[in-house]
């Protein structure tokens, strides 16, 4: 868990970044109201501290040829620790497996893929995810559409809920 405790001005600054990560310092210090030099020293504060886990470019799936997105929901036979560790190692060698969230409720996992098309994720579904050890059930919804999919989190209501606190 990061140790260093955030102002105002860190966490105006990892808003804008997780907007832009792409800004220079000197803009994202403009956009927050400190100089160059201080800005980016607490950029690296934030870095070492494990708020920022990184930088990455937001690709478009479908014009890369990942025409599918699926989610799935698979339960387990078994959700002793050494079990839901070997799966979810597992699920990190697989390539078409984007996400890989643990639930708690009716199933154990669900994990966000994207295939190029419907055949290349059936052959994933049936010869590794289904064929997995400890697989019980898996169950898939077929993405139709995204509304949204926004990155990171709302820091506009954290700002409020530290404002009520105040």
């Amino acid at each position: 868990m990061p140790q260093t405790k955030l102002d105002p001005i860190d966490r105006k600054i990892l808003a804008e970044l997780q907007e832009d990560g792409r800004m220079t310092n000197v803009e994202l210090a403009k956009r927050v109201g400190i100089s160059a030099p201080p800005c980016l020293r607490r950029v690296r504060t934030l870095e070492e501290a494990g708020y920022i886990r990184g930088y990455h470019a937001d690709v478009a799936p479908r014009l890369l040829g990942f025409e599918v997105q699926v989610f799935a929901m698979v339960g387990l036979h078994s959700q002793a620790e050494a079990d839901l560790v070997a799966f979810e190692d597992r699920c990190r060698d697989w390539p078409l497996v984007r996400e890989c969230h643990m639930l708690n409720g009716e199933i154990d996992f669900i994990l966000k893929c994207v295939a190029p098309d419907l055949s290349t994720f059936q052959s994933f579904l049936t010869g590794q995810l289904t064929a997995a050890p400890n697989v019980a059930s898996v169950r898939t919804s077929l993405v139709i559409r995204g509304s949204k999919d926004a990155p990171g989190v709302p820091f506009d209501v954290m700002e409020d809920r530290l404002n009520q606190t105040a």
